[in-house]
């Protein structure tokens, strides 16, 4: 796929950031690739943008252009009302690629603010799902039809299951082998969760899936005991791991080598401008990995807030607990931020609390494969760990009381960030007057 072609299937280009869908102004969108690079018609729109402060936020996983939008939307609505008469406030929707299964539920995204249930779980892949894993993954048309075929099909067999697992790992672009040193915590070699034995792999995801309130696999297959074909809603879940794997690697590269070295070039241009960077779910990877390009010395990032962040709790830490010679992926960055740097999180987050750190999990020990091992939990489930100093707040005292005015922060977002069906929980349940007021704290932006 040409670039031009890229940027079209994202929704991006000139017509894209001409029309935005959105009820605030001024307001753009910034649209990347895969490879992390710019449209340029997106990037000369939002270097128009007139504005004190520039509001940045990066969406999670979605199924398109117009899911992003919507989410951009609602989010953003109630900022004018919120910030001092002296801010003069710009918007920014970061699009990516990236893929939302359609069982995962926004809240009030559906129609009717319907809420898949446990009875409403199926292993076979819906048609907006279909579609979506083709744009996720161009070219790859063969391999999806295949995987379609058998999750509807649900073989009892174990050679079909093999061949899944095969299919899921060429989509993956991983290779089979043992998982090397630090594979599981997201470093080099290959995710335990795609090295196992397939039918381990899918037998533990169908637990999980029962242990988040959703079936895993139609109700009718359930008679069948512990026949095969009751762990086809497990594959399913291997290969929404999959895509997981595939948006984790893409927003590290889209945040560093993309929305980075863009923003550092505007602020370089436009000294004055503040800048506070949002995002949720693999959203917060892409705007927290977009540090790494901030020039020594610039303070135009006056803000990180985190909604759900789906990475690792231990990211900005600088020696990890589990291993004092080595730091998180992020270590010393939150020190780049000319402000706070708000971890919000929830326990009603199932898609980070049970979903996120299951291959890490899968270390073969006598917890078995679903036993917690605190090392690999998601910021967005739990906060930030292991920063000397870095408090912990509830929501309500946050509002209260206030942020700090620098470093780590870890506001449990519990009390409204609760709603949403399994399996993913209230993973996307961010959009809440309360969480803007957190950005806007956290900005120093308030009346």
């Amino acid at each position: 796929m040409d670039v031009k072609a890229a940027f079209g299937a994202l929704g991006g280009g000139a017509a894209a950031a001409a029309a935005p869908e959105v009820g605030v102004a001024p307001y753009r969108e910034l649209t990347f690739d895969a490879q992390g690079d710019v449209d340029p018609a997106t990037r000369a729109a939002v270097a128009r943008i007139e504005a004190t402060d520039l509001l940045v936020f990066a969406h999670g996983w979605n199924s398109e252009r117009a899911t992003s939008t919507r989410l951009f939307d609602r989010f953003f609505a109630p900022f004018p009302g919120l910030v001092g008469t002296g801010v003069r406030l710009g918007f920014v929707g970061v699009v990516w690629p990236s893929v939302r299964f359609a069982d995962e539920p926004i809240p009030d995204f559906d129609p009717h603010g319907a809420l898949p249930g446990p009875d409403t779980a199926t292993a076979a892949l819906d048609p907006g799902t279909r579609r979506a894993l083709g744009a996720f993954w161009p070219g790859r048309e063969a391999e999806l039809d295949r995987v379609a075929e058998l999750l509807d099909e649900r073989p009892e067999s174990e050679a079909a299951f093999a061949e899944f697992g095969a299919l899921v790992r060429e989509l993956a672009n991983v290779d089979r082998a043992e998982p090397g040193p630090g594979a599981a915590a997201g470093g080099a070699g290959v995710p335990a969760v795609f090295a196992r034995d397939v039918l381990e792999v899918c037998r533990a995801l169908a637990d999980a899936l029962a242990a988040s309130g959703a079936s895993a696999g139609d109700t009718a297959d359930f008679a069948l005991g512990d026949g095969l074909r009751t762990l086809w809603g497990g594959a399913k879940e291997l290969l929404r791991q999959a895509t997981y794997y595939e948006m984790k690697k893409r927003a590290g590269v889209v945040g560093e080598h993309g929305l980075g070295p863009v923003l550092a070039d505007l602020a370089g241009r436009r000294p004055a401008l503040r800048i506070h960077l949002i995002g949720h779910s693999f959203g917060a990877r892409v705007v927290s990995f977009s540090l790494r390009a901030v020039p020594d010395g610039a303070r135009h990032v006056k803000s990180l807030t985190l909604l759900q962040g789906a990475f690792s709790h231990y990211a900005f830490s600088d020696r990890l607990p589990h291993d004092a010679r080595r730091g998180g992926a992020l270590r010393g960055l939150h020190r780049r931020v000319d402000g706070p740097v708000v971890a919000c999180h929830s326990s009603h987050d199932s898609a980070l609390g049970l979903f996120y750190p299951l291959a890490s999990r899968m270390a073969g020990d006598s917890a078995g494969l679903l036993g917690f091992d605190e090392r690999w939990g998601a910021v967005g489930h739990d906060g930030v760990q292991a920063v000397p100093g870095a408090p912990r707040l509830s929501l309500e005292a946050a509002l209260r009381d206030g942020l700090p005015e620098a470093g780590c922060v870890s506001v449990d977002a519990g009390s409204v960030v609760r709603r949403g069906g399994p399996p993913s929980g209230a993973h996307s349940d961010i959009c809440h007057e309360e969480l803007a007021r957190i950005v806007v704290g956290a900005g120093r932006m308030g009346r």
